[in-house]
């Protein structure tokens, strides 16, 4: 575990009206045939707590658009986050006193699993996460949630691996 941002280990409580809106986010974005993606807060002094949500835009498709040979995958299959605006909201929430501590995505018609691309997503290429956080995959099938799983990095097997979250409120 992690001392300095125990949230990456994992057993996370969310506030039940966060996880509607990762919820409702993951709907829309299936609506648009796209992944939904952002990051969770929540308060320094109440390390395993989130209790706010920053939605982000999932530049997919639009980097698709403007060059499919470089881009051939579409919003459906994966998120793309414009990576100043990722990095500034995870620099500014841990000067405020509220770190980020979850990266959320959706599947689409998939279920809620960790794959490659989220796991190299992760760790940017790299042999470890780039930032220290948990990360959610929410599943959306057919317009509906039926599914979501957290996620940490596990140094021992070098792999993410599944961990518990409940929900508050």
């Amino acid at each position: 575990m992690n001392d300095k941002n125990p949230w990456v280990g994992g057993n996370l409580v969310l506030d039940k009206a966060i996880l509607e809106d990762v919820y409702a986010h993951a709907r829309e974005g299936y609506a648009r045939d796209e992944e939904s993606c952002g990051l969770l807060f929540g308060p320094a002094s109440d390390a395993l707590f989130v209790g706010s949500t920053q939605r982000f835009v999932n530049r997919a498709n639009k980097l698709h658009e403007l060059d499919p040979e470089r881009y051939p995958r579409t919003g459906r299959m994966y998120f793309d986050i414009d990576p100043l605006k990722f990095d500034r909201a995870v620099r500014e929430g841990a000067a405020s006193g509220a770190p980020a501590k979850v990266l959320y995505h959706s599947h689409l018609d998939v279920g809620a699993y960790f794959s490659e691309t989220d796991a190299t997503s992760a760790t940017m290429g790299g042999d470890s996460p780039t930032y220290e956080l948990a990360y959610l995959v929410v599943s959306v099938r057919a317009g509906e949630v039926d599914d979501a799983k957290l996620f940490i990095w596990s140094a021992a097997s070098r792999t993410f691996v599944p961990s518990s979250f409940t929900v508050k409120g």
